[in-house]
């Protein structure tokens, strides 16, 4: 009895948020061991669905990096990076389309359908749903090519439609992006999932932006795991960065919530997609956990 009493108290906690959040867009940033765990991706994909059966519009936006150099490395093509970026020639841009929108999308809806929710799989190039320019090319720190390196196929995002997300979500769908872009003459472009998740963010006028990592948040020192910081102001992050207190892959995941936060967007979170059934304890408890990142 006493058991069936706690759960009936989760689910009054967590009547308040279902309530606030009724009809609001979330965008979930689905990415790191949430993806490669098969126990995570079953909780996340249930997360989300549940999330979608209460009310709310979850889109997910996905990423896909290490199975991409995996799957490079088996076609015997070397992975590149040069200032964080993948240089991304054309064979390497059919690679990652192959995986990101052929392989890891499908996956990713395939699981929530499978789940019991109603997914659509999206790419940037679907209705010019997401826009792309080409990245101008990174600086190297390599002696054998210092300089700076053309990137390829690399692109920034110029304009989110984001009128198919909203169709797709009034029909009951969730829907999935993979982060490949297109150009004005059509070609197509591999854009940091960070980043897009931001655009879309901010294009959707979401409530919230979720991005799932592999850490616990923000820490006011990385060395020392008390120092989480729990809500973050942007001009804070802006100078934790500059003071290298933010970096490596933590700068594009801040940098994506600052601008989603430009436009538009209640809140940004950052949280720990290792911990089971992380969006839910983030989005219906009192607590919370990771770092929230704030205007």
């Amino acid at each position: 009895m006493n058991g069936s009493i706690q759960k009936a108290e989760v689910l009054i906690e967590a009547l308040p948020y279902i309530r606030t959040f009724f009809g609001k867009t979330f965008v979930i940033k689905y990415g790191g061991s949430a993806m490669t765990d098969p126990e995570l991706k079953k909780a996340v994909m249930l997360d989300v669905i549940l999330l979608k059966y209460v009310g709310l519009n979850p889109v997910i936006v996905h990423g896909g990096g290490p199975e991409i150099s995996r799957t490079m490395e088996r076609l015997g093509k070397e992975p590149v990076f040069v200032g964080g970026h993948r240089v991304t020639d054309a064979e390497t841009m059919e690679i990652v389309q192959m995986v990101l929108v052929g392989k890891v999308n499908q996956e990713i809806v395939s699981l929530i359908n499978k789940y019991g929710g109603k997914a659509v799989g999206l790419s940037g190039k679907d209705g010019n749903l997401i826009v792309a320019r080409r990245r101008r090319g990174a600086v190297s720190q390599s002696p054998a090519a210092e300089g700076e390196v053309d990137l390829g196929f690399v692109g920034d995002v110029e304009s989110v439609n984001p009128e198919p997300i909203r169709l797709l979500s009034e029909k009951g769908y969730i829907p999935v992006i993979a982060p490949v872009g297109v150009g004005l003459e059509g070609e197509s472009y591999n854009i940091n999932a960070d980043a897009v998740a931001g655009h879309l963010a901010a294009a959707l006028k979401a409530d919230k932006l979720i991005m799932l990592t592999d850490v616990e948040g923000i820490f006011a020192d990385p060395e020392d795991r008390t120092t989480l910081i729990s809500s973050l102001r942007t001009e804070q992050a802006h100078r934790m960065i500059q003071d290298g207190q933010i970096a490596g892959g933590m700068i594009p995941k801040v940098e994506a919530c600052i601008r989603a936060l430009e436009g538009g967007v209640a809140r940004t979170h950052i949280i720990d997609g290792r911990k089971m059934h992380s969006l839910l304890l983030e989005i219906f408890t009192d607590q919370g956990i990771g770092t929230m990142v704030v205007p």
